[in-house]
């Protein structure tokens, strides 16, 4: 497993539809040592912090090998690493083998594997397309967070190490498939909702849906 691409990117703004959206999607790979902190990398920040950023999604990261089917799913794209506003593009590892609250090393940072990325529309202002948010939701290819759990630097290229697995085996692909099609699944949402890593967000979601 290793780390392919360290991607940052400051907010910027936009015209999307006649209005001004300011967004930091617009991630660009960045070469040598990059700090790695609580809440994001350095170079880089969120434009909406109600919605993006704060400890439980400091890093998003997402596989590389996600990108064959993309050019497929959306021919005559450009999709440079990054261009999913990524932060880090990594190879080896995917959703389904991927469990909330599994830790690794990577460069001299700890991270924690947090949840799933569900998208805003600004994912269509970075594609200049509105299908595209509905498009990556059932893609089944929603990439993950990570929590920092030791600040370090991290550098393209850099091993991505194991250090602990969780053991309830709940999965980031798991919690992306109740959310998008599976959400029907009472038994599984109880097994989320007894993952400690899990952040308070997605248990008040799964809790309110156990209820009705």
């Amino acid at each position: 497993m290793k780390l392919v691409s360290v991607n940052v990117s400051l907010p910027v703004d936009v015209i999307w539809k006649g209005r001004t959206v300011t967004t930091g999607i617009f991630k660009e790979p960045v070469e040598g040592p990059v700090s790695l902190r609580r809440l994001n990398l350095d170079g880089d920040r969120q434009a909406d912090l109600s919605v993006h950023g704060g400890q439980d999604k400091a890093v998003y990261a997402y596989p590389s090998e996600h990108y064959a089917y993309w050019r497929d799913a959306v021919p005559g794209t450009e999709l440079p690493w990054g261009m999913f506003g990524e932060n880090f593009t990594t190879e080896g590892f995917l959703e389904d083998k991927l469990n909330i609250g599994d830790r690794f090393r990577i460069g001299s940072a700890l991270v924690m594997v947090t949840q799933p990325r569900m998208p805003c529309y600004k994912l269509g202002v970075k594609f200049g397309r509105d299908d595209i948010v509905k498009l990556f939701l059932n893609s089944g290819r929603p990439g993950f967070y990570f929590s920092v759990l030791e600040e370090g630097e991290v550098e393209a290229d850099a091993a991505i190490e194991l250090v602990a697995r969780d053991h309830n085996n709940v999965t980031v692909g798991d919690i992306a498939r109740l959310y998008v099609s599976d959400r029907d699944n009472t038994e599984l949402m109880r097994r989320a909702l007894a993952v400690e890593a899990l952040p308070a967000s997605w248990r008040n979601y799964f809790s309110k849906r156990l209820k009705h």
